[in-house]
């Protein structure tokens, strides 16, 4: 038998250790089985993890499914080893919170302990930790990022680095994300980005790029600030000098730029204005020289920036040259000419265009002071001295004059990394020895090329100039520095990324010390190589054609910066050890402060913030704040804070205090915590968490009392004691009790807690609105009766008889039923006095029964029997005078007064209420209007309307919740229609009706309009059977609206119908239900007139606001109007005049005979009937013409509270058929830049050659020569004189008006026309601009858009004192 040694190091058959490896498999298989059927039995918890700490993985998502028991702990070691990170360099918080709170990762507790939920989605967020990006996890090969990572390895790592070991950008720069192909964290590429506070992107590129230049940061390091010259917040070097630093020792990914902003002067709104980068890096440098003056780097700008050419012009007959010496900070590039099809391909292209000089002949030619006359010349410009840091600007923003637009050109411009000058210096033979000195006034410099001014002027430059300087005493002695010196080397790119409109900068910037390139993007520092600087010149693969920039990418290079390439000068950044002493006081003072806000993040972190309530006992109302406290700190701690919190001290003592947990929503105390006044807070309340499914109750005992314990499992019951001889319901009682206890052991707590008789005790459930059971099952349990947290029983017990019938019919029943549908209203009464009431119906009705007395405005107390039976007296001559008036009237006066409200259920007391000094039941009593009780001023119907007129919104067209009412405004008068719709979903058009034929009338026009009766068919009151229950008592106003103003507290059943309603407060408002209108009151005064009489009011709740106002109601199949006045050639050309009624069946005609004496009695209007019409109104449009003999409802569709315009004719009127057209023209004369008033135009078809034969006789132009165009917009289709010439569609080639583009088919299109040979007058830039603001303002005013601003630029500024001066008179 062969041996083998065992593990034992022993001999041991070789079949034995066949025979042991396999039963050692067997039993790993097993344990392996038991395991898995364990973990399938444990519920499992999903976690879903987004990394943000990286723009490349913001998109992606970890999945990770682990057992419920898994311990947080080992939870952050499966995310690292998933992630690809180093465990304790990230944060998981939960991504649903605001406050974004931390995971604990040294927390031992289980993931569901900790907050998870088994089977359900967790999504968290990984985040930075302390201001750092997560640590990438080193592998075999050294480096996480090194290219010698097996596949395997990559598809491990889901972190933000692709493992492929490569630097190159693969994707655009116009990605969403602005991402590269290797994107590094802040220890990696060593550089900290700049947070974009909205729109600050320009500011960002330019700091960075500031930041990279080793020359300014140097010198801005050796400038001292001093503390007592100056204010730290205001002085931009100072807030740059600290940036500088931050960005250089901070160990945060991303600092913010607030500090620099707010010393420019700026507000928050700057955020989220975008400038141009250039325009930036000149206001800066501004801002810098006038800081700086007077220090050593008063001319540091000049040194690093300023460079300096010549403009000339040099006669070519005589060689005489005039010059001027102008200074530069940077150099426009054209990347396409003026005119030109074709751009400049190349930085180097559009420097010779620069400097290249044109000749000025023909009429163009230039006055040469020697020639004494006009002579062929050459003009153009010289550089002469190149500063030491060189900015080229790409023109890429230009004006396009075709579309008279703003573009972007997105053109292909290549520009080397090495730029050589030489050739663009002035190197012109200047031979003649005819060229003397001139003069050119007001120039910088001036003289000729022979002048000693110029030699002197460039030698006091050399002295502190480090740039480039060339003498140009003269040609022959000129002598060029080598051409070694004329190298720039680029080190900045600023990207722009967008259109004209707006977009996105960021910097691509080369690092001096180690010449690589990396992309400044905001807070994301990336490297980047060659090639995405490349993809930066724009364009595309394309030739350069006239439009090859449209089809070109959006992202290109918008401004370089180059530095002189001169070892000599070339300065190194200053190393941290090599700080000035008050720059490493300020490194200190910046660490301190990172420190320490690092603890406060910390702390943050690790604090729970809870919603807190507390039922003060001296406000005697529910306070809520929120309690923030540390996790480690405890109950009898976090007890105090709260006490100090919710401003107890001095109230209560200390110990009268307690924190109990409580779910607000349910009104339910969960449990209390005796015993537990050491525990920390973090345990109490299950760690900490962004947001808690529970709150905290600071629960106050009095002195004499104890507190009761609240278990978990309890249910909290709110107990009201019912008495049925008072028909009265009691304040709640609180009772806590068990879902396993029976009704009889329940109702055995109720009667220790109330003091009732078990025996006899009826407790009926409240489970929700209107549904109540009684609960009489003795040994059913609470849960099976459906008890949940909070509760709601009533309980009664007496030895009444009510308990013997059904619960249904029982007394108890009907007045928990009264008391559940029961509504407190306060009504606002009309102002009147007896003199206003002659015309009005009054309810003769009044009863003696009541000795009560009512609160007046001035305070003085009167009975409210005396004050019914006064008004009764004073104005029952009048209702009589008024019954014999009118038989309409004597109708309803008969209904009211067989209108018999004993019937209507009058308890003694109303439930839940306080007692008032006058209570009125059911009553019909007329209220009184004596001077002493209610002084005030007589306002009729018309009155009210002209103060508050309602706009035109149909009751159909209104949201579900307010019911029927209808819109009005209380304030601002009329309102647009509801969601933007136009009365044509009102009154269809006449022109479709004459195809139509006669439409049939609207036998349900009450509900169609929004408008019931209060009478049915035999005249019988429809309120005369309703019995449900009203109270009212007066109640004086104390918010100081107005002194004299009536009011009622009015408690009333929900489920009573507005006709019964109203006819209850009859008695009140002094005349008839039909005689006034009632208004809801919503938020911001907006009022809703209910006019549905048989809806009741359910959509009403507790304490809503109702206004009474005087005016007829309105009757079957009638219609409230409101007639606005149609003024075409005034700058506000709808004028509101008076609300009327119109009825179903009456004609145009007879409803103008009904409105000309009101509009002498209203609007001071004396009208002949054939000098006015009636038309339709669409908003503010002017519509359809209504002819005299047109019927409403049958060839005019009309609706409640309907609009209609009211036009008065200075003629006849021409409209006599429904065939007709009447549009409103208006000339347009271009030389004259004005345009002329509205005429109207009747045209017997829709010809657009009957329109122009029409407008040719009117104005007098030829036929041939006439072109029109439709008005755009609301009338009166206001448009800037400065845009209708191109802007509006002239001359549409159509036959017919009703036909596209035009579709005129109805009454009121504006048309204007125009003179086709007249020419546009031409303007100054000056007068453009003036009539650009006359125009402006004009528009604004009629509240048309001004589209030829369409987006208000703001200036750049840099406020050098702090912050702008704001003007009063300026927004």
């Amino acid at each position: 038998m062969e041996m083998v040694p065992s593990e034992e190091k022993q001999l041991v058959p070789k079949e034995g250790i066949f025979w042991s490896c396999r039963q050692s498999i067997f039993e790993e298989m097993q344990k392996r089985f038991s395991q898995i059927e364990s973990a399938a039995e444990e519920p499992r918890v999903l976690c879903i993890v987004q990394d943000t700490t990286n723009a490349k993985t913001v998109n992606e998502r970890l999945t990770i499914n682990l057992p419920a028991s898994t311990t947080v702990n080992k939870f952050f070691e499966d995310v690292s080893h998933k992630a690809g990170y180093v465990n304790g360099t990230f944060c998981l918080a939960w991504a649903s919170a605001g406050d974004m709170a931390p995971l604990d990762q040294a927390s031992e507790m289980s993931l569901v302990l900790s907050g998870f939920e088994a089977g359900k989605k967790n999504f968290l967020q990984l985040t930075d930790k302390d201001g750092e990006q997560p640590q990438i996890a080193s592998d075999e090969s050294g480096t996480a990022d090194s290219s010698g990572l097996d596949d395997s390895s990559q598809d491990r790592f889901i972190g933000p680095l692709p493992r492929d070991g490569t630097v190159g950008c693969s994707s655009d720069y116009s990605s969403p994300s602005y991402s590269y192909s290797s994107i590094l964290n802040k220890s990696e590429t060593g550089y900290v980005g700049l947070v974009n506070q909205a729109m600050t992107c320009y500011l960002n590129s330019l700091l960075q790029t500031l930041f990279m230049t080793p020359e300014f940061r140097n010198a801005l390091y050796n400038w001292e600030f001093e503390d007592s010259e100056e204010d730290p917040v205001t002085s931009i070097p100072y807030q740059l000098q600290r940036l500088f630093v931050l960005l250089q020792t901070s160990k945060k990914r991303a600092i913010e730029t607030t500090d620099v902003t707010r010393s420019f002067g700026w507000d928050s709104s700057e955020a989220w204005q975008q400038h141009d980068v250039q325009e930036l890096c000149r206001v800066m440098f501004d801002a810098l020289e006038q800081k700086w003056k007077q220090t050593e780097q008063a001319d540091l700008i000049n040194q690093l920036y300023q460079g300096k050419l010549k403009d000339y012009v040099r006669c070519l007959e005589c060689g005489y040259e005039s010059w001027r010496i102008d200074t530069y900070l940077d150099i426009p590039l054209v990347i396409r000419p003026f005119g030109a099809s074709q751009v400049f391909g190349s930085v180097e292209e559009a420097l010779q265009a620069f400097i290249q000089p044109e000749t000025l002949d023909g009429p163009n030619q230039y006055f040469c002071e020697r020639c004494k006359k006009k002579c062929d010349a050459r003009k153009g410009l010289r550089f002469l001295h190149f500063p030491y840091l060189l900015t080229l600007q790409l023109k890429r923003f230009d004006f396009d004059y075709t579309t008279m637009h703003r573009i972007k050109l997105n053109d292909r411009m290549t520009f080397p990394e090495e730029l050589d000058m030489s050739p663009f210096i002035d190197v012109e033979d200047e031979k003649s020895p005819q060229t003397e000195s001139c003069t050119d006034s007001g120039a910088e410099n001036e003289g000729s090329c022979h002048s000693d001014q110029m030699s002197n002027d460039f030698s006091t430059d050399d002295a502190v100039d480090e740039g480039i300087c060339l003498d140009n005493t003269s040609s022959a002695e000129r002598v060029l520095k080598p051409k070694s010196s004329l190298t720039f080397e680029l080190f900045s790119v600023m990207v722009h990324s967008g259109s004209a409109a707006g977009g996105h900068y960021y910097a691509c910037i080369k690092s001096f010390s180690d010449s690589q390139w990396y992309s400044f993007n905001d807070q994301h520092v990336s490297k980047i190589t060659q090639d995405d600087i490349r993809k930066t010149y724009g364009g595309s693969s394309g030739s350069r054609g006239y439009y090859s920039s449209a089809f070109a990418s959006s992202t290109n290079a918008y401004m370089l910066m180059y530095r002189l390439k001169d070892p000599s000068r070339n300065s190194k950044f200053l190393e941290v050890e090599d700080f000035p002493e008050h720059i490493k006081r300020l490194v200190q003072r910046e660490k301190e402060s990172e420190e320490q806000e690092k603890r406060q993040r910390e702390i943050e972190r690790n604090t729970c913030k809870i919603k807190l309530f507390c039922m003060h006992p001296v406000k005697l109302m529910m306070m809520e704040n929120k309690l923030e406290v540390h996790k480690d700190k405890t109950l009898r701690e976090a007890t105090e804070m709260a006490y100090k919190l919710m401003d107890l001290e001095g109230v209560v003592p200390l110990d009268c205090c307690r924190l109990v947990k409580y779910d607000e929503f349910h009104e339910y105390l969960e449990r209390s915590y005796e015993g537990e006044e050491d525990m920390p807070m973090g345990l109490l309340l299950g760690g900490v968490k962004s947001s808690y499914m529970f709150d905290l109750l600071l629960e106050i005992r009095r002195p004499d009392q104890a507190f009761q314990p609240y278990k978990p499992g309890e249910v909290m019951v709110k107990v009201h004691v019912v008495d049925l001889k008072s028909e009265s319901i009691a304040a709640p009682v609180s009772v806590r009790a068990y879902l396993n206890q029976t009704i009889t052991e329940f109702k055995q707590l109720i009667a220790q807690a109330t003091g009732l008789c078990a025996e006899t005790m009826r407790v009926v459930l409240e489970r929700c609105y209107n549904d109540l059971r009684l609960l009489y099952v003795p040994n059913k349990t609470l849960k099976a009766e459906g008890f949940f947290r909070s509760n709601k029983v009533f309980v009664e017990s007496s030895d009444s008889t009510d308990h013997q019938v059904a619960f249904t019919d029982s007394v108890l029943w009907k007045l928990l039923d009264r008391h559940g549908n029961t509504i407190r209203l306060f009504v606002s009464l009309p102002e009147q006095s007896p003199g206003s009431l002659a015309n009005r119906t009054i309810c003769p009705k009044a009863s003696a029964d009541s000795e009560d007395s009512f609160d007046g405005a001035k305070g003085s107390r009167k009975s409210v029997e005396a004050i019914l039976e006064e008004s009764t007296e004073k104005l029952k001559n009048l209702s009589l005078q008024q019954q014999q008036q009118t038989s309409s009237t004597s109708d309803s006066q008969k209904s009211s007064e067989h209108s018999d409200f004993e019937h209507i259920e009058s308890p003694a007391q109303e439930p839940d209420t306080t007692s008032q000094p006058s209570q009125t039941e059911n009553c019909t009593r007329v209220a009184s209007d004596t001077e002493n009780q209610f002084p005030s001023e007589e306002r009729s119907d018309s009155d009210v309307n002209n103060d508050r007129s309602t706009s035109s919104v149909d009751s159909d067209i209104l949201s579900s919740s307010h019911s029927s009412d209808t819109l009005c405004n209380a304030d601002s008068g009329p309102l647009p229609l509801a969601n933007g719709l136009d009365s044509h979903s009102i009154t269809s058009s006449r022109r479709s009706k004459a195809h139509e034929g006669k439409k049939e009338t609207w036998d349900t026009a009450e509900e169609d309009s929004g408008t019931d009766s209060e009478y049915d068919e035999n005249g019988k009151s429809k309120a005369e059977a309703q019995y449900l229950y009203f109270k009212a008592e007066p109640y004086s106003q104390e918010d100081g609206s107005g002194e004299g103003q009536k009011c009622l507290l009015v408690h009333v059943d929900k489920r009573i119908t507005l006709a019964a309603f109203k006819q209850n407060l009859e008695p009140f408002v002094g005349v008839p239900s039909t005689q006034f209108k009632v208004f809801r009151v919503y938020a911001n005064n907006q009022e809703f007139e209910s006019v549905r009489l048989n809806e009741t009011l359910s959509s009403f709740s507790d304490d809503n606001k109702i206004t009474i106002r005087l005016g007829r109601a309105l009757k079957k199949g009638e219609y409230r109007v409101k007639v606005y006045q149609l003024l075409v050639n005034d700058p506000e050309p709808c004028k509101f005049l008076l609300d009327t009624v119109f009825a179903k069946g009456m004609t145009v005609r007879q409803s103008k005979e009904e409105l000309l004496p009101q509009l002498k009695d209203q609007c001071k209007l004396d009208l002949s009937i054939d000098r006015f019409r009636l038309r339709k109104k669409t908003w503010k449009n002017p519509g359809t013409v209504f002819l005299d003999y047109h019927v409403y409802e049958e060839d005019i569709n009309i609706s409640s509270n309907w609009e209609v315009f009211l036009e008065v004719l200075e003629e006849p009127e021409r409209m006599k058929s429904m065939s007709q057209l009447a549009v409103l023209t208006r000339r347009w004369c271009p030389a004259q830049m004005k345009l002329e008033a509205f005429r109207e135009v009747v045209l017997e078809s829709s010809s657009v050659e009957e329109l122009k034969e029409k407008l040719s006789e009117m104005s007098g132009i030829p036929l041939e020569n006439l072109e029109f165009a439709k008005g755009r917009g609301t009338f009166p289709c206001d448009i800037s004189v400065l845009e209708i010439h191109q802007d509006l569609d002239w001359n549409p080639k159509v036959s017919t008006l009703n036909v596209w583009p035009l579709y005129i088919c109805d009454d009121g299109a504006v048309i204007f026309y125009r003179d086709s040979t007249e020419e546009l007058m031409e303007l100054s830039e000056e007068e453009r601009n003036e009539l650009m603001k006359k125009e402006s303002s004009r528009l604004l005013k009629t509240g048309h858009r001004v589209s030829y601003s369409p987006r208000k630029e703001k200036a750049l500024k840099i406020y050098l004192d702090g912050g702008p001066t704001k003007d009063p008179g300026q927004d």
